[in-house]
């Protein structure tokens, strides 16, 4: 099986303008507020990017920060695998013994996005990127 990679990471925030002013602060990363129609979220970049937000160096990622919720799931880190076929990586994915959490949601301009439930409980998501 052709290995897939992390390309992407995601980290709850309670209050996301304080978490944005501290990872800037601290590690001079930059952030974008995104609007309620991407559900408030906060783009989060740590290296320099294309014309196609793709990172420039190998083994680098960006990522992003989302509201807290009481839902425990969403109170930790989380990681984005790239897949080349996310319907075929769910499948993958429930006979593993992991689940599927929620839908698989269509990211405009991004790609196809699944979160899921792995063999130990943590929540993680894979992304099937747009063709460009």
């Amino acid at each position: 099986m052709k290995m897939c990679p992390v390309v992407h990471f995601e980290m709850p925030a309670e209050d996301k303008k304080r978490m944005t002013e501290f990872y800037t602060k601290v590690f001079g990363w930059q952030t974008q507020q995104l609007g309620k129609e991407m559900g408030e979220y906060v783009v989060v970049t740590t290296t320099e990017t294309d014309e196609n937000r793709m990172v420039k160096a190998p083994g680098t990622i960006n990522g992003g920060f989302y509201q807290k919720t009481e839902d425990k799931l969403s109170q930790y880190p989380s990681i984005v695998i790239q897949v080349d076929d996310i319907q075929a990586h769910m499948k993958i994915v429930e006979d593993a013994g992991g689940k599927i959490s929620g839908k698989m949601e269509d990211i405009p301009g991004i790609g196809l996005w699944a979160s899921i439930i792995d063999s130990e409980g943590n929540r993680i998501s894979m992304l099937q990127p747009h063709k460009r």
